[in-house]
């Protein structure tokens, strides 16, 4: 005989009522986490341009079907679409992260807060357009800044705790669930509405790393965070019908997201939702590689230079090993045959032997044209991975949040370079001062791929007024980027 299951629908869950509550009561006032977001904002739409040089990319864009056209709907920068707003977030979540090229948050669990801009500007666009053809005033940039920061906090401060990766579940269910609270407050969500809405993302399907590891690497790790912020969107537009929730999403007994998805156990929480992500997220500025290679990138770049200055190339080298942290470990330390682009920037030997051949590593260093060169196979079955326990207690260290690789490198004659070690890479907040200007140069370098002068210079002018960007209208911003 069956247990007694009470049908009883008890009060929601605490962490959903949290989110929540925080989406609609907190206010946004630390000057920090707002220039943080412009800058963010500026470096996450440049990473979407950049991604429309590649057919990879813009195959998956554009409307559903063919020729259509949303009046009043979102427009896609760097696009002549307007799409309807679901769509819309689709097309600029996937060219953000096309080329993992956008921001990071590294902790227990690891993303890209930034994802979440996909939903945030196609809903922001399409209510502001829609707005204005009725005569009402539409939303400021300043709205999208404010659900930038709450979106990178929620995401953000779930992962620093609780590991989706370990259950085989991918990051980009957190960009689903911060995506839906910011996007339904946006679309005017009652507080028990967006209560809905969150729990809706939470019974949702939720994606597998499956896309993300070998021997299965592939192109979807480029677009599943796109297709998460999208299917926020309908979550929060679903809800605004007056759709009922699920309570105990994550509680509910054998049913709920903890039972079936997480082992049993709770989120654990470090601390309260607030700023603190935003003001400590990482840029990735130099390479467009996986976060944990960014250090390991910058140090074999060095060695480059070491080898030129003594006559050397990279065919001199016998040995290379590589210090690090066990993230790095779990998810690049990779041997064996790469089969295509996602699969060689999830490569830390690749990330290694691409500089230290050539002095770069850029988007294009993934195609299959360079990586055919055969020095760089060689050099990655002469490079091993060693875990260095204190790197990955600083990576945890919410004090630090280090995110360092060391290289020694071995010569054929039995030289031993000096070790090189970067522990902060170049997006860092601890290397904000240094990383700033040249994030806005990798912006102005963006901007010029897609747009001729006058217009980058119009761009250029409001995005680096931080009064003149927060007052504009969202949809006249768009504009600025319409092709």
């Amino acid at each position: 005989m069956s247990a007694h299951v009470s049908n009883v629908r008890r009060q929601p869950d605490q962490v959903l009522v949290d989110i929540v509550d925080y989406v609609l009561d907190f206010g946004i006032d630390s000057a920090l986490a707002l220039s943080t977001a412009r800058y963010c904002l500026l470096d996450t739409l440049g990473c979407g341009l950049e991604a429309l040089s590649y057919p990879a990319c813009t195959k998956l864009l554009g409307p559903i079907v063919p020729g259509t056209v949303v009046p009043h709907g979102a427009k896609v920068p760097g696009t002549q679409f307007q799409l309807d707003p679901v769509q819309a977030a689709f097309n600029i979540g996937a060219m953000i992260r096309w080329l993992d090229f956008n921001d990071t948050w590294l902790a227990a669990e690891w993303g890209h807060p930034s994802d979440n801009l996909g939903g945030i500007l196609a809903t922001a666009d399409w209510l502001s357009r829609t707005a204005v053809s009725q005569g009402k005033p539409p939303l400021t940039m300043k709205h999208v800044l404010v659900a930038m920061v709450k979106a990178h906090e929620i995401q953000g401060c779930i992962a620093l705790e609780n590991s989706f990766n370990k259950v085989g579940l991918d990051h980009v269910l957190l960009v689903k669930l911060a995506s839906t609270a910011v996007v339904g407050h946006m679309i005017g969500l009652t507080r028990d509405e967006l209560i809905n809405a969150v729990s809706l993302a939470m019974v949702d399907g939720q994606s597998l790393r499956t896309y993300r590891h070998a021997p299965n690497t592939g192109s979807r790790k480029s677009w599943a965070a796109g297709d998460a912020t999208s299917r926020a969107v309908r979550l929060a537009l679903i809800a605004k019908t007056g759709e009922m929730g699920y309570p105990s999403a994550l509680t509910a007994k054998t049913w709920g997201f903890y039972d079936v998805s997480f082992k049993g156990q709770p989120f654990r929480f470090q601390r309260p939702y607030g700023s603190y992500v935003m003001e400590n997220v990482l840029f990735k500025i130099s390479f467009p590689a996986e976060f944990h290679a960014q250090t390991a990138a910058e140090a074999a770049m060095t060695l480059h230079g070491v080898l030129a200055q003594r006559g050397l190339t990279a065919q001199d080298i016998k040995r290379i090993t590589i210090r690090t942290h066990e993230a790095a470990i779990r998810i690049i330390d990779k041997t064996g045959p790469l089969a295509n682009p996602a699969d060689r920037d999830h490569c830390i030997q690749y990330m290694v032997a691409v500089p230290l051949i050539f002095g770069r590593l850029t988007a294009a260093d993934y195609e299959d044209d360079v990586a055919q060169d055969p020095r760089i196979d060689a050099l990655r079955a002469k490079t091993a991975c060693v875990e260095d326990p204190q790197f990955t207690k600083d990576y945890h260290d919410p004090l630090k949040r280090s995110i360092a690789n060391a290289l020694t490198v071995e010569l054929n004659d039995g030289t031993m370079l000096e070790e090189v070690v970067v522990e902060y890479p170049i997006g860092h907040k601890r290397r904000r001062d240094e990383g700033t200007p040249l994030l806005i140069e990798k912006f102005r370098t963006n901007l010029a791929r897609r747009f001729p002068a006058k217009q980058q210079q119009a761009i250029l002018d409001v995005s680096l007024d931080a009064a003149r960007l927060d007052a504009m209208p969202v949809n006249e911003y768009i504009d600025l980027y319409v092709i």
